[in-house]
């Protein structure tokens, strides 16, 4: 018996209209700044046409993207909530997968965009064997302090009372046919752009590793300090990479890959000791990315900020499968290594629409 499960950002999957380009500058989409507008009323009908059109392309792209995952268990991140996630599925989804995805879990979190985690599952496997979804837990409250994470480190950006997750880490009890599993959807802060000449994920790195010892503290208070044998998945945009393909050259001649190590972070806070691993990390060292990062030509790599960390007594017996990537939904801007090139999408842009910023990846597992 397997089960499939897989996670996605899908990049701000929300159902209302953002107005606040019209007094921020800072947040009005790039082809309004085209225009004048004589009235707020204006800007809120051409805001409203803008997002509508686009929205309907991004989402087709964000439906196949998720058909091609295939997957029994999706995790999502970027969800504004349970009624825009149901007009998502009845509108998109289905049209490409039919009656998939019946189970649909989604607890508002602390994100102040409101956008938020979401689980949806089948109600059986593709082997056949019967999904239920147990219990759902929100850590949204809990603080530095209760979790025992705050360290010194924080004190520019956080107090310990605050609460730890940016978002949630949203703790979801299934039944794969007589079998357990507990997934934990998560979805770091992220690394934002450079300040007082510090890079935005040195900046923020601190909040992150917070984040991904909370979670390991939630699952060792529960399961026991090496996991107690159980079978969990951590799934989610980490917003953190502990690799990166830094990308040279121009479009001219061509452009090179560089692997490059990265410092410490959450990644390697859930790895150490064998508590879980990246299973992404089962594929060559150049196809690992999720996410093409640019800042213009002087800053430019591929990374991975998509997990699904799974548990030794999930893994011991799925040696030798490999997570799939998902990269048709990429925008053509995104610079691909030689040889992993893919065919996109119809109707992909440039740089929008696109299914997302984010790739989903995929994984079968053994359920023994």
């Amino acid at each position: 018996m397997t089960v499939r499960i897989a996670t996605f950002n899908t990049e701000n999957l929300m159902s209302r209209f953002d107005f606040s380009g019209y007094r921020n500058e800072l947040r009005q989409d790039r082809v309004a700044q085209l225009y004048d507008f004589s009235s707020e009323a204006q800007y809120h009908q051409a805001e409203i046409a803008r997002a509508i059109s686009l929205t309907d392309d991004t989402r087709q792209l964000t439906a196949l993207a998720i058909a091609d995952a295939d997957a029994d268990i999706l995790c999502m991140q970027e969800v504004e909530n349970l009624d825009t996630l149901h007009r998502f599925e009845y509108g998109y989804l289905f049209k490409m997968i039919g009656d998939g995805y019946r189970h649909k879990v989604l607890i508002d979190g602390n994100d102040g965009r409101g956008i938020n985690l979401a689980l949806m599952a089948r109600e059986h496997t593709l082997d056949g064997a019967k999904i239920e979804i147990l219990e759902v837990t929100s850590h949204a409250h809990l603080s530095y302090k209760a979790a025992g994470v705050y360290t010194p480190d924080l004190a520019e950006v956080a107090k310990p009372h605050d609460k730890v997750f940016k978002r949630d880490c949203l703790e979801v009890d299934l039944k794969i046919g007589p079998k357990r599993l507990t997934v934990y959807v998560v979805h770091f802060k992220s690394m934002g752009g450079p300040r007082n000449g510090v890079d935005g994920r040195t900046h923020t790195m601190a909040v992150r590793v917070a984040e991904a010892r909370a979670v390991r503290k939630i699952i060792s208070d529960r399961f026991g300090p090496d996991g107690g044998g159980k079978r969990y998945v951590i799934a989610g945009d980490f917003n953190d990479y502990s690799e990166k393909l830094v990308i040279t050259g121009d479009r001219r001649n061509g452009y090179t890959f560089t692997p490059e190590e990265a410092e410490d972070g959450a990644v390697r806070v859930l790895e150490a000791g064998g508590f879980c691993e990246n299973v992404v990390a089962r594929r060559p060292e150049m196809d690992r990315w999720t996410l093409y990062h640019t800042r213009g030509p002087q800053e430019r790599h591929l990374c991975q900020l998509d997990y699904l960390m799974a548990s030794p007594a999930l893994t011991r017996t799925s040696r030798d499968r490999l997570p799939d990537i998902v990269r048709a939904g990429q925008p053509w801007r995104t610079l691909f290594p030689e040889g992993q090139e893919v065919e996109r999408y119809p109707r992909t842009g440039w740089d929008r629409p696109k299914a997302s910023d984010h790739c989903p990846v995929a994984m079968t597992f053994d359920m023994v």
